[in-house]
């Protein structure tokens, strides 16, 4: 394995944290949400009312398929990447993956003023984190190598226990990364 996989639910910090992690490893750094609207020339939100959710995870599993067929790289998927039996397993299978586990009351302040996140736009927001991670977290765990809690720590303080974690689990790193 020569990836290392950001799971997990939005407002998690998966995209920052894999920005820096990319940058000291040298690798090229991907979040699959960014780039199914590079490919389609359309927003997230956009593919949402347009396709639904249903085309939207088919679009995604495409995506999660071209990316993971690389190596040297870390990815952020969306928060829903683990809802499909098939793009668990393509994760486990290509990569370290990593799940950044975060309280719902840290999604609702990380994401309340967020107006790209299409399942936020309606009702109580908190009241769908809460949904959602109820649902979600059974799957994150399942895909995951390693669980890591957020709470409270930096950024880099989050890259550098991934970094940890994957020299534990074997993942084949440069043994100088960058600072």
């Amino acid at each position: 394995m020569r990836n290392i996989i950001l799971i997990g639910p939005m407002g998690a910090g998966k995209t920052t944290i894999g920005r820096i992690l990319a940058n000291r490893l040298g690798w090229q750094f991907h979040d699959s949400d960014r780039e199914i609207e590079k490919r389609t020339g359309a927003s997230i939100p956009l593919i949402f009312d347009i396709e639904g959710e249903a085309g939207f995870r088919d679009r995604e599993h495409d995506m999660l398929a071209d990316l993971t067929a690389g190596q040297g790289m870390v990815l952020a998927t969306g928060g829903g990447a683990v809802l499909r039996e098939d793009n668990r397993k393509l994760l486990r299978e290509n990569g370290l993956v990593v799940y950044l586990f975060t309280s719902v009351e840290r999604q609702f302040e990380r994401t309340q003023h967020d107006t790209q996140r299409p399942l936020l736009q309606n009702g109580d927001r908190r009241a769908t984190l809460q949904r959602l991670m109820d649902e979600r977290d059974p799957l994150y765990r399942e895909t995951a190598h390693v669980v890591l809690e957020t709470g409270g720590q930096t950024p880099r303080a989050m890259a550098d226990r991934i970094l940890a974690a994957s020299r534990q689990n074997g993942l084949e790193t440069d043994d100088n990364p960058r600072g």
